[in-house]
């Protein structure tokens, strides 16, 4: 009797072990014409598209303030979409460590495109391609504002309800 519940303590601990991996997050590697969708793309919701990496220091520094928006508004009418600069090489063994260990639950992108100076300007003409960057849609693609900086704390939030009125 005492092997039939070793076994299935081990059967239990597989399957919550196994269950957990089957809820990481799923990062979606684009080309500039995936990422054109999403922008242009006209939403019910407001979209929040942060640039970052895991190698941009200052974009790890803020990237609590964009997780934390996405968790008090995404009920509200809120899309949050990260994407990515990092390489597609290090996907396996950056992104998703990082993306598993922050517990972030929004979407996020790479994207694998290596020429920048090819869509940077069609993102946002005042964008010189340097991250952190933010891009605020509003609903219906009614307007846009494009930020080329780190916010500091607690601005993201201003920024983001000011823009929605």
């Amino acid at each position: 009797m005492k092997r039939h519940k070793k076994l299935f303590l081990i059967v239990i601990l597989f399957l919550c072990f196994a269950g957990n991996k089957s809820l990481a997050q799923s990062i979606e590697v684009i080309k500039y014409p995936d990422l054109a969708k999403l922008i242009n793309t006209p939403s019910e919701k407001h979209k929040v598209i942060n640039f970052w990496a895991t190698w941009c220091r200052p974009c790890v520094k803020e990237l609590p303030q964009f997780l934390e928006l996405y968790e008090k508004y995404n009920d509200e009418n809120l899309e949050l979409s990260l994407i990515s600069f990092d390489f597609v090489e290090d996907l396996e063994n950056k992104l998703k460590p990082f993306v598993d260990k922050k517990n972030i639950e929004a979407k996020v992108y790479l994207l694998d495109e290596t020429d920048y100076n090819a869509f940077i300007d069609k993102v946002d003409p005042s964008w010189s391609g340097a991250i952190p960057a933010t891009l605020l849609v509003a609903k219906g693609n009614s307007k846009r504002k494009f930020i080329e900086k780190e916010f500091s704390e607690d601005e993201l939030e201003k920024v983001y309800l000011n823009f929605i009125k």
